[in-house]
């Protein structure tokens, strides 16, 4: 076995029992459901902005993101764009007022305030559904979509492991998704949001660290330049030889799809859940200005890790090597113990995301299922511990899923992100800003939004072949349904005084709950 081996085998050891740990730590401070799904919402603005940082930018960051721009230059910088103001217009549009609607919106069942623990809850709420329409078919596509989010994180596992110790990545993947199982069964939504605070720590540390060294390796050797010079930054690798394809970073439709991206944010249920457990909606801004500050320099500096790699590397790498090329830098250029820290850091992005994922799939099968349609009676401990066991169903099958293909990370967060930006995203913002909205036209908008953007791929790969994104046309499908089926139904006189209410309490200067 060798130093560089032992080494991040050791690191990895260490970073695994803290995980651990801290699920143990968290195990007996949650006796309830809203514990286990919204921590009780006591989140402060330090750990709610981290931990909405650290549950989003997943395997895609370390990974996805350098190993795009590395194959396909600048290009694929308007994601990272489109994304840093969503996640921006998501805090300053959605974050204080879903705080405040999810807990004072009258309970759609048995009247009183609802204190809704899920983004499906919420729907039913807010709209006086008492059919359970909106929150079957929401709760659906959450767990949908969340199959191939998670499994999007599963295939990042397997290639780290693959890449550092030579094992199979299906071993990886098995190994992988115990432990992230183990603690987040352990400690609910409080150990995700502080384990997600180290994560997210470790995550900007080795964006941080990486690139500087590769720059200075590459200023201090003579024998380096700029491979491909300045059309690296336009163009990308292509081919086994190296050779650089022509610039397409502006052209039209890859500045629209990279910035569609970013509507994704308005409509994230793991992210949508930090929004929900922050301790006040005046802890807000705070929350927010951190949270997007970590977002743009980490994003930033995952850019130039993508064309330190054009220029560190004599010998490109391969096509399906190419979201390798984080990890294959630091293992080129940093001491075996510090390069296991840092890879330890990818694997805190992997982890970090699919743990949120898994917690608001275990919540959509218990609250949304369970709890709503078979048990409304169910005891707090025992959908706690129902709640436990969809934690390792989700994991398991989404688990299968990883094992059974092999498709990209930016293939599956992508499917993923577009189903949730055009299934949730306009019927969420509508929902806190549209006082007449109602639950026929934000059923209308969930569904066309979420089957738009499974069927786009299909439709423009074998008919229409425009490349587009599927978020642009999904999106704008959406908006369309919402306003079309809305006059359909009607606001009830109790949806409008809840609307007033919490409109009133938001922009209310008086502390509140």
């Amino acid at each position: 076995m060798t130093s560089s081996t032992l080494a991040s085998i050791a690191t990895f050891a260490v970073y695994f029992v803290v995980m651990v740990v801290i699920g143990l730590w968290v195990f007996r401070r949650t006796a309830s459901l809203s514990d286990f799904v919204l921590g009780g919402r006591q989140l402060n603005s330090w750990v709610a902005g981290l931990s909405a940082n650290a549950s989003d930018f997943s395997a895609w960051l370390l990974l996805g993101l350098p190993g795009a721009i590395y194959l396909s230059g600048l290009g694929e910088a308007w994601i990272a764009v489109g994304l840093a103001i969503g996640f921006a217009a998501s805090w300053y549009l959605l974050a204080g007022r879903l705080r405040v609607f999810t807990e004072r919106a009258t309970d759609a069942r048995s009247g009183g305030e609802s204190n809704s623990l899920t983004l499906s809850s919420y729907l039913e709420n807010r709209f006086g559904d008492r059919s359970g329409t909106l929150r079957a078919v929401s709760a659906i596509l959450i767990l949908v979509f969340y199959l191939f989010y998670v499994a999007s994180g599963l295939v990042a596992m397997g290639g780290l492991f693959e890449q550092v110790f030579g094992m199979s990545a299906n071993t990886a993947i098995v190994i992988g998704v115990s432990i992230v199982v183990l603690y987040t069964f352990l400690g609910g939504f409080l150990a995700v949001s502080f384990t997600d605070v180290i994560q997210a720590v470790m995550m900007w540390c080795a964006l941080l660290v990486v690139p500087l060294v590769a720059i200075v390796a590459i200023s201090t050797d003579p024998d380096r330049s700029l491979n491909g010079g300045a059309g690296s930054v336009f163009g990308g690798v292509s081919g086994l030889d190296g050779s650089w394809t022509p610039a397409d970073a502006l052209v039209p439709v890859v500045v629209i799809s990279g910035l569609a991206w970013g509507f994704g944010y308005l409509g994230q249920p793991h992210i949508l859940a930090r929004f929900m457990g922050i301790r006040s909606r005046r802890d807000v801004p705070a929350a927010g200005a951190i949270s997007v500050g970590w977002a743009v320099t980490a994003m930033a500096m995952a850019l130039v890790v993508g064309f330190t790699g054009v220029a560190f590397f004599d010998q490109p790498l391969d096509e399906d090597m190419a979201e390798q090329v984080f990890p294959q830098l630091i293992q080129a250029l940093m001491n075996p113990w510090v390069a296991g820290f840092l890879l330890a850091a990818i694997l805190a992005a992997v982890m970090s995301t699919a743990d949120s994922q898994l917690l608001v799939a275990s919540a959509a099968l218990t609250e949304d299922g369970y709890r709503a349609f078979l048990n409304r009676g169910a005891s707090a401990l025992s959908l706690v511990w129902i709640s436990r066991g969809a934690v390792v169903l989700v994991a398991a099958v989404a688990a299968g899923i990883a094992l059974s293909g092999n498709n990209t990370i930016m293939d599956l967060v992508g499917y993923a992100w577009a189903g949730f930006g055009a299934g949730f995203g306009p019927v969420i913002l509508l929902s806190l800003y549209w006082r007449r909205m109602n639950r026929a036209g934000a059923l209308a908008g969930m569904v066309t939004g979420g089957v738009a953007a499974i069927a786009w791929d299909v439709l423009d790969e074998q008919v229409l072949g425009t490349e587009l994104y599927a978020m642009v046309p999904a999106v704008a499908a959406s908006f369309l349904a919402i306003m079309v089926c809305n006059p359909l139904g009607r606001a009830s006189q109790q949806m409008e005084q809840d609307f007033d209410r919490v409109d009133g309490e938001y922009k209310d200067l008086t502390p509140v709950g």
